[in-house]
């Protein structure tokens, strides 16, 4: 039947021209058109389509917002429920469809559908097994038969590799899912009880039931090497003896599983979990920094680890919202964490932060010299470098014209204090005493909430602060 799922054409990287407007990626034969089709039958059915989100990772089914006309995120790999479990917290009357293949929840994502699944949170899990990771070239998946070629073991799966993983029996052996079962395709009367597991897990979510993942043995025969008969026969005489159809688990009609318990948006609630309070902080500024950007401010920091970047984008960040302005800190240690170079992107914006990515900030903060050589062209036209000048004795010849440059050095005022740790807080009153993002008194108010219960240490933190603010605003003028 035809679905209003589905778009009525599909847009793909051939701009949706001729035949190709109407054809799905799947090879024929797979049975992916099937179990998407069954899919979205069912949103269509029980009349949940404007509260549906579909969540689709990495492998066959990554292409599923072409096909389905709902809410659709793209999750990294593995990661689909973790994503889903967003959703559905964020907004507990959506319907959150966790759509996976074998390659990807049973193996890379095998701890997050295990730490979903047990948390028993009203979601549908759509498995597709069909024993190879069949999108990236037919290596040999956790699902794949002892004995069965693969890419990676041409000669067959030996017990080296490990028995296949029965995905179904393993999550229905955990207590938080309600409804688990395992279902194929290989002809007419499978087909139609896929349909109706499909539809059974959907309903449960809508009824507000629980947690329910639906197996499914699907032909592959690009990587069988079979014609789609064959390969349904493969399914049927190979498959099923290792992954027996059925029922795994169903608890939905015993004497009743509780609840998944409704989050709160309880904004005190919430924040006495969190141990801080409702009380306004005082503001020192008297409008927004108009003259770095009319609505918002982006900001990279980058050192080595150790250099404090990261605590530096932080406190400027808590400073940004005890000011009354939203802000963003997103960290990346990356593999440099004990050298090279890793690196905080910060946003401080008028109204809402949009991206919280800084690919080319207003001001980077450079604690050294691959920082600054790695991320200097990146800043923006009329935007301003701020480093250390301790350790940064040439600038690379790569920096955009336009940039204003400011050297401090931070770690040589942080030996002076006694103290070279303090460094980054000599770099975050450079900051201040440069761009006037805030008045001083902000970001010592942050430095002192941030040191409570260390009050040996905030007169020498506020010492690095004005030393740093100080210097870089007398060298800005010159």
């Amino acid at each position: 039947m035809p679905s209003s799922v589905f778009f009525r054409q599909f847009e793909r990287h051939d701009h949706a021209e001729g035949i190709n407007a109407h054809a799905t990626t799947y090879c024929p034969g797979c049975g992916h058109g099937l179990v998407q089709k069954y899919l979205a039958e069912a949103i269509d059915e029980l009349g949940v389509k404007d509260r549906t989100v579909l969540v689709s990772p990495v492998g066959c089914a990554v292409f599923s917002y072409y096909y389905f006309d709902v809410g659709n995120t793209q999750a990294a790999h593995g990661r689909a429920p973790a994503v889903g479990i967003g959703h559905k917290t964020a907004n507990p009357d959506s319907i959150v469809i966790s759509y996976q293949g074998d390659g990807d929840l049973a193996s890379i994502g095998l701890a997050e559908i295990i730490s979903t699944a047990q948390m028993g949170i009203p979601m549908t899990v759509i498995f597709v097994n069909n024993a190879t990771f069949g999108m990236t070239g037919g290596q040999m998946a956790p699902t794949t038969l002892i004995g069965q070629p693969t890419t990676t073991t041409p000669t067959g799966r030996t017990l080296f590799a490990g028995q296949p993983l029965k995905v179904a029996e393993l999550i229905a052996g955990l207590d938080g899912p309600v409804f688990v079962e395992r279902v194929a395709l290989y002809d007419n009367r499978r087909r139609t009880h896929a349909k109706r597991a499909i539809k059974k897990a959907l309903e449960l979510q809508v009824n507000g039931t629980g947690f329910a993942l639906i197996e499914v043995l699907s032909e592959c025969p690009i990587h069988l090497n079979l014609e789609p008969e064959a390969a349904e026969a493969w399914v049927r005489e190979s498959m099923e003896p290792v992954f027996p159809l059925g029922v795994k688990k169903d608890v939905t009609d015993g004497p009743g599983y509780p609840p998944f318990p409704t989050p709160t948006f309880d904004p005190e609630r919430t924040l006495a979990a969190l141990g801080t309070t409702t009380e306004r902080p005082e503001r020192y500024a008297t409008t927004f920094p108009l003259h770095l950007d009319a609505e918002d401010i982006s900001f990279k920091l980058a050192g080595a680890g150790g250099d404090g970047a990261q605590t530096t984008a932080m406190l400027i960040t808590r400073a940004a919202i005890s000011e009354g302005f939203d802000s963003t800190h997103i960290p990346s240690y990356g593999p440099e964490s004990r050298g090279g170079t890793s690196y905080a992107d910060v946003h401080v914006a008028l109204n809402e932060v949009l991206s919280p990515a800084a690919p080319h900030p207003h001001v980077l903060v450079a604690f050294n010299a691959p920082s600054l050589a790695k991320f200097g062209p990146s800043v923006r036209t009329g935007g301003t470098i701020i480093y250390d000048s301790s350790v940064i004795t040439t600038l690379p010849d790569t920096l955009t014209d336009g940039v204003r440059v400011v050297g401090v050095p931070f770690a040589e005022i942080a030996n002076e204090l006694g103290s070279v740790l303090v460094k980054n807080v000599v770099a975050l009153g450079a900051l201040q005493g440069v761009t006037q993002l805030f008045p001083k008194e902000t970001f010592l108010a942050a430095i002192r909430s941030a040191l409570r219960g260390k009050r040996a240490l905030v007169e020498l933190n506020e010492q690095a602060f004005e030393r740093g603010a100080s210097m870089a605003a007398e060298l800005a003028t010159r």
